[in-house]
């Protein structure tokens, strides 16, 4: 992780347990009040969960936001280093809300739904395949989509089970049920 401060600091952190844990009591330590950070397809929820735990004031913001922002400042080069002095400006002069983490049941509900998306991805891949395909891969094919279709069955009913046992989405459920056009998917 390429790390820099309004204070005009810059170092580098490993995007791992300790190197998180370290960066948390570095930025603990200088008082600081907003971390932004870039979201980076997941590699920074870690992350993002740590400095939350310790009452940090952590916002992840969209890089395509941050990218325009930079080139609103003239800075067309890219790098980490210069990525990371712009996280800086962006905090500065944008001053993103902070906004609550999702509790554990939430992200492990977009967890499954993200896997469920990707298993529709492969299903129809290996369906598009399957159409161009002979002898022993056509069979191998037709047993992978099966595979797969039972694993999409399976977080289908842990998704369902879950959201059963829940009484804030039985509830989120039942509201958006009652809005006409609105499905069970």
């Amino acid at each position: 992780l390429e790390v820099a401060t309004s204070a005009g600091e810059h170092w580098q952190v490993g995007n791992d347990p300790d190197g998180q844990e370290g960066l948390r009591d570095r930025l603990s330590g200088a008082g600081a009040a907003l971390i932004v950070l870039e979201a980076t397809g997941g590699y920074e929820v870690a992350l993002v969960a740590v400095l939350a735990r310790a009452g940090l004031p952590a916002v992840v913001v969209n890089p395509r936001q941050v990218r325009q922002f930079a080139r609103s400042l003239g800075r067309l080069a890219k790098t980490d280093a210069i990525d990371a002095e712009v996280l800086v400006s962006f905090g500065v002069h944008v001053a993103p809300q902070v906004r609550p983490l999702p509790d554990e049941q939430t992200r492990l509900l977009e967890a499954l739904l993200t896997r469920r998306r990707q298993l529709l991805g492969m299903i129809q891949a290996e369906r598009n395949r399957l159409s161009l395909a002979v002898g022993p891969v056509r069979t191998d094919l037709k047993q992978h989509i099966a595979y797969l279709v039972r694993r999409l069955k399976d977080i289908d009913r842990d998704l369902e089970g879950r959201l059963r046992a829940s009484p804030l989405w039985r509830e989120r459920e039942k509201l958006l049920k009652a809005v006409p056009g609105v499905g069970r998917q």
